[in-house]
């Protein structure tokens, strides 16, 4: 086990203030809100064209932010879902990584600002971005995209929300997906795995701030257990889209990668998996100090995107 010293001047800062799960979800927000902005010389990854959209969800309306890459489309599509335990995260938490995504993979990146828990406890977060992948392949044309040819991606709980837009496409016949994204993913509400105990404290993602994000996006215990909040207990994931599955060496969620992995694998399902030695948490969605880590996993997600079938009709 070793820490890179990225990392480590990561967590230094870190730790440096309240811990965030000793804070309310809104004073996280307004804390992440003061963030300083990219120091000067920060180069932020250019595509052709980014744009906002509102979209009509259950009860309201959400944005979509639509990358859209250099060259002649039309391109294949990729939906995309933060992080941030359900709690906290945005567009621009991602902005970066989907840039990079966009140029790397040559789709269209659809990043999803689904709506944050407390205040939209499950499922509504799911039900947003499922709306929000229906939408995506509506409206492929006026996108310069392929509506037949869609990944869906996420990292953390955006990870979570990938692999379950998997299962509620299978379950609801909904939008064919060619392949899954998932970028240090919760796939289990559990919070005893050997990774839980190996990196309880110190490591940025510490188990109590696991439990506090997960406690925020639960209405009860018993839904800890529910499929659609914890993946890995889906009892029938074969038939499920192709997976990439990144995870960081040093998380409490390495093993939640690694026995999504196990299971996809045993129904059949193509797994490429990668570790990322000396990383922790959170990388992808802090380019500024994790731009190797970044367009690592980047390029290893457009590599393995090259190898899979799509569903495109010829």
């Amino acid at each position: 086990m070793s820490v890179s010293n990225n990392a480590k001047v990561y967590l230094e800062a870190f730790y440096s203030g309240p811990k965030l799960q000793d804070l309310s979800a809104q004073e996280v927000r307004h804390a992440l809100s003061l963030a300083p902005p990219p120091p000067e010389g920060v180069e932020v990854p250019t595509v052709a064209n980014v744009e906002d959209r509102q979209i009509a969800v259950n009860d309201g309306d959400i944005t979509v932010r639509v990358y859209t890459p250099s060259g002649e489309g039309p391109f294949p599509l990729f939906v995309y879902y933060h992080g941030g335990g359900w709690v906290i995260g945005n567009l621009e938490t991602s902005d970066a990584g989907c840039r990079l995504l966009a140029e790397q993979t040559k789709r269209v990146v659809v990043s999803v600002d689904y709506r944050l828990s407390p205040e939209y406890k499950f499922p509504v977060p799911v039900e947003d971005c499922y709306a929000a992948l229906c939408w995506a392949h509506e409206h492929a044309a006026e996108l310069g995209a392929i509506a037949d040819d869609i990944v869906v991606g996420g990292d953390s709980a955006g990870g979570n929300l990938a692999t379950v837009m998997t299962i509620l496409s299978k379950e609801q016949n909904g939008p064919s997906i060619s392949a899954q994204a998932l970028i240090y993913p919760v796939t289990n509400l559990d919070f005893t795995t050997s990774s839980y105990e190996q990196f309880a404290d110190g490591y940025g993602l510490d188990r109590d701030l696991m439990i506090w994000f997960g406690n925020y996006y639960v209405n009860d215990q018993k839904e800890y257990k529910h499929p659609h909040v914890s993946p890995l207990l889906y009892e029938d994931v074969s038939n499920l889209p192709p997976a990439i599955i990144i995870t960081a060496e040093n998380d409490v969620l390495r093993d939640d990668g690694i026995s999504y992995r196990h299971k996809l694998q045993q129904a059949g399902v193509h797994v490429t998996y990668t570790e990322l030695e000396g990383s922790i948490h959170g990388y992808f969605s802090n380019m500024i100090l994790f731009a190797e880590e970044t367009k690592h996993t980047v390029n290893a997600i457009a590599e393995f995107l090259q190898t899979i079938p799509t569903n495109v009709s010829n």
